[in-house]
Parts: C-alpha cells; sequence; structure tokens
C-alpha cells in the first residue's frame, strides 16, 4: 500500500509509458488472480502520486482477450488506488466520434465471449450482483469533463462505448449491427474491465481516444485500417492528455 495514491491511469494500444511521470518506481505485484499484464510504475505528476500500467504490456504482447483484467486491476488496488481512469484506443461509429476524437463515454454494450467477468469465478467466492445500469463512476466521469473544460481540451462528452472480442478489426455487418444497437465507439477492452471495477468497489472512467473509423463508418466506406494509421491518431489526439491529467489531478484537491 503506497500512502496517498488515489488514482491510477490504464494506458491501451500506443500508450505504454506515461509522459512526465517523476521518481517513478517499479511494482510487480502478483495478485490471487495472477500476475497483472506487467509492471505498474508508480511516481509523482504534477505534485500527485500516481500509478500508470499498460493493459497489453509495454511491448504490446497481450491480446484483448487475454489481458487478465482482474489481476490488473487487483493490483493498483493493492498499491492503494481507489480510482482507476482507464485509456481505451478505439473506433468511431457515430459522427461525432472520428480519428483523434476524445471521449468520455457514459455507457457500454458487451459483445465479448468467454472471459472470466468477475471476482465470483471461484468456488466458494462471496456472489455479488453489483449494480451495472451506470457502468461508469459518475463522480469521477464529472471531474474528468471538467477538468477537460478547465485545461480547453476537446472532449466529447457521453456516447456508448460498445465491447468486442478482437484482436480481429470488426467487419462492416458487425459494425452496422453496433450502430443500429446504439453504440458510439467500439473498442475490444472496455469489458470486463469497467464491471470487474464495479465489483472490486473502484471508482472508473473511461477515456476513449478515437484512433480510426470503425469499418464502413467512414466517409470512404473502402477505407483499410492499418496500425501505423491507428498509431498516428493515437499520438495526435493524446497531445490534450497532459493538460487535462494536470487539470484532473490538481482540481479539488483530490484526482
Amino acid at each position: 500500500m503506497i500512502p496517498g495514491l488515489e488514482l491510477a491511469l490504464i494506458g491501451g494500444t500506443g500508450l505504454y509509458q506515461l509522459a512526465g511521470l517523476e521518481d517513478a518506481e517499479t511494482h510487480q505485484p502478483v495478485t490471487r488472480y495472477g500476475a497483472p499484464s506487467g509492471p505498474a510504475h508508480v511516481g509523482t505528476l504534477h505534485g500527485r502520486r500516481i500509478a500508470f500500467l499498460a493493459r497489453h504490456g509495454e511491448g504490446h504482447s497481450v491480446p484483448p482477450h487475454r489481458v487478465n483484467y482482474r489481476a490488473n486491476l487487483a493490483a493498483l488496488q493493492s498499491l492503494g488506488a481507489r480510482r482507476v481512469l482507464a485509456l481505451n484506443t478505439v473506433g468511431g461509429i457515430g459522427a461525432d466520434f472520428g480519428p483523434r476524437v476524445l471521449a468520455c463515454p457514459d455507457q457500454l454494450i458487451d459483445y465479448t465471449w468467454g472471459r472470466i467477468s468477475t471476482v465470483c469465478e471461484e468456488p466458494g467466492t462471496d456472489v455479488l450482483h453489483v449494480d451495472f445500469g451506470e457502468p461508469y463512476s459518475r463522480g469521477l466521469r464529472r471531474q474528468v469533463l471538467a477538468a477537460a473544460q478547465r485545461s480547453g481540451t476537446a472532449l466529447v462528452d457521453g456516447g456508448c462505448y460498445g465491447a468486442t472480442q478482437g484482436p480481429r478489426l470488426e467487419t462492416r455487418a458487425e459494425i452496422a449491427r453496433m450502430r443500429r444497437d446504439g453504440c458510439d465507439l467500439v473498442g475490444m477492452t472496455g469489458m470486463p474491465e469497467a464491471g470487474l471495477a464495479r465489483e472490486m468497489g473502484l471508482d472508473y472512467a473511461c477515456l476513449a481516444i478515437v484512433a480510426n473509423w470503425a469499418a464502413g463508418a467512414g466517409p470512404d466506406p473502402d477505407e483499410v485500417i492499418t496500425l501505423q494509421d491507428v498509431l498516428d491518431n493515437v499520438a495526435a489526439a493524446s497531445a490534450g492528455l497532459p493538460g487535462l491529467l494536470e487539470a484532473l489531478l490538481q482540481g479539488n484537491g483530490n484526482a
């Protein structure tokens, strides 16, 4: 347990380290659920103690369906984190969610399968039935949105995140179905992470970084998505992150 650690960040595709983290210490906790994707780095950012963990490992070696989501969250919780801001690289479906947009979704739909999605998996554990009607913590979302406003960072408020299995990208028909279902964003790691955070009693919010149009959603229906395009767009969209994080960490005396 690290005193004063209130906020943890989980980085997605293209976000394997946190720029500006000072006096960083590396921790590799092993949890009751096994080892996390990689080490957690705890340091000081804008005068506050925070932790950072790369969801896919620091070399992007863990595909979305193999991420040990329970271990990642449990590791951060064991270090003392009570609030988690998830950075998710996603595709855009809705008209307001094009490449290089930042969004803070307020809803999600889970299309994944076969992943361990609860802390109630092992025999003998307590059975939890947590309320999940509002999948992201309202208070943390409000703080993220307020921080974006104070820092002048463009951030879309709301939207529905559709979590797919991966690691392949989706077909046009799948994206068309998701659009009919009401999804604005598509990613591969939003679940079971959000549900597990709720079961573990963590405040959790998502900062979605739109890397590309989802299949058939953009102005060019024949666009071919390349990894380089994704990384370039993530880098461009992430340009506003330092200012937003500074405002978040310095606001209200807590994260």
